[in-house]
């Protein structure tokens, strides 16, 4: 790499670093990505590729009605690698796009290592390093690179805790008693539904509610994530709070009865071969002992294999409203941003946008360009106007939602058809942008 060439270290190789390094580097800025696996491995990965998917193999919906497949549109038409990815190595889902998820890291590690611009370091960072940098480690960071954080942001005090879903092998589900079908049939039928009774069920929240569970350091149930919930939280809000939220029948007809279960477990499809399938919805953090016997209390996975048990961990997010502005620059020393979860955006496609909003607005800054400015009226844009001070109170992290982008200025009847609007509207507008603006234009 030729010393006059522009040049931003990254550190982190998770979606947002991932992305934004991809992002940087096709633009023809010089990156260095540090990942400190395999050297060390956080509590919640496993593999040695780039961008692993820790939680769930699901990106969520991929309609336009919904913020989130706009966000991934907006993507799209951005030449994300993680969106390229994941385009690629898709499994059934329904109206979600869902991953094999070894698959989908292991192209983008392959994409990233082939990318000429791209020099990777495998090694753990324990200083922030001179020059453009990219603090893109991840919610888990390593304890070194933590304390170098608090030390710039006096108000890296905030966490939340996260948990991840067990993994079953599909030929140890009971088909007999399990049936194949999505929610209101919308798409072809790509969940195993796992059928409870009355009394299934409440031996199963007896037993759920009395469970041992693992030592989490801190741990209470005010810290948790309304989003990612240990299913044993949930439980203890009430007897039927698991059948309103991820054991709910609604719009699943058991075609041997004709009717509604009492309640249903979902498994979603978990890899490209359909071998493996993920419990939908069931975070937990209870001794592993625990989730074999509780979990195979629900028929059809009464001699279910476990490949993999729930985890759970500690996230760690910025205050980001009075540390960052809307391109993720520090305020107080500019030449270090942050992406990814660390911010307070909430979720895999959120994480890797906010790491292509970053890649783009420091490679204009670097050549001289013009930066982008994503506006409101994007859904890109609204995340990095969110964390950067859209939040009203407390800030907690935030999936990519329509209330904060930009609303309309004229009236749309129904709320499928207002949230279509502004889909078509958020794409219009990026469309000018790609059309514009040169560090956008010029890499297409």
């Amino acid at each position: 790499m030729a010393d006059q060439t522009p040049h931003v270290t990254v550190v982190g190789a998770g979606l947002a670093g991932a992305e934004c390094a991809w992002q940087l580097a096709r633009r023809g800025i010089a990156v260095t990505l540090f990942e400190q696996k395999p050297e060390a491995f956080s509590p919640a990965h496993h593999s040695p590729d780039f961008a692993e998917l820790v939680c769930s193999n699901s990106l969520r919906s991929d309609e336009l009605t919904n913020a989130v497949g706009l966000l991934k549109a907006e993507m799209r038409q951005l030449d994300s690698l993680i969106m390229r990815s994941a385009d690629h190595n898709r499994v059934a889902a329904g109206g979600a796009l869902a991953v094999d998820r070894e698959a989908f890291s292991k192209e983008i590690t392959a994409a990233l290592e082939a990318q000429p611009n791209v020099e990777i370091v495998r090694r753990e960072v324990k200083q922030i390093p001179e020059g453009t940098v990219v603090i893109a480690s991840g919610p888990l960071s390593s304890d070194a690179i933590t304390q170098e954080i608090q030390r710039l942001c006096p108000a890296f005090d905030l966490h939340f805790y996260d948990a991840v879903a067990p993994i079953v092998t599909l030929e140890s589900v009971d088909m007999e008693s399990a049936y194949l079908a999505s929610r209101y049939d919308k798409g072809t039928a790509d969940y195993v539904n796992c059928p409870m009774s009355k009394e299934e069920y409440e031996a199963f929240v007896t037993e759920l509610v009395a469970a041992e569970e693992a030592e989490v350091h801190g741990f209470d149930d005010a810290g948790v994530f309304e989003g990612c919930m240990p299913l044993e939280v949930m439980a203890r809000r009430g007897r039927d709070t698991l059948r309103y939220g991820p054991l709910k029948p609604v719009g699943l007809r058991n075609p041997r009865t004709g009717h509604e279960d009492y309640a249903v477990v979902q498994l979603r499809q978990d890899n490209q071969d359909g071998t493996l399938y993920n419990m939908v919805g069931f975070q937990t953090h209870l001794k592993w002992g625990e989730q074999k016997r509780v979990f195979s209390m629900i028929p059809a996975l009464r001699n279910a294999e476990f490949v993999r048990y729930g985890v759970m961990h500690r996230n760690t997010y910025l205050n980001s409203p009075g540390l960052l502005d809307a391109c993720y620059r520090l305020k107080s020393e500019p030449r270090i941003r942050f992406a990814g979860q660390m911010t307070g955006v909430e979720g895999y496609v959120e994480s890797a946008a906010s790491g292509l909003l970053v890649g783009v607005e420091t490679a204009a800054e670097l050549l001289g360009l013009p930066g982008v400015g994503f506006p409101q009226e994007t859904a890109i844009g609204a995340l990095g106007l969110y964390i950067s001070g859209g939040s009203i109170g407390d800030f907690q992290p935030m999936n990519i939602n329509f209330g904060i982008i930009r609303s309309l200025d004229y009236r749309v009847r129904g709320k499928r058809n207002k949230n279509a609007e502004i889909s078509r509207r958020s794409l219009e507008t990026l469309q000018g942008l790609l059309e514009e603006k040169e560090v956008l234009s010029k890499w297409r």
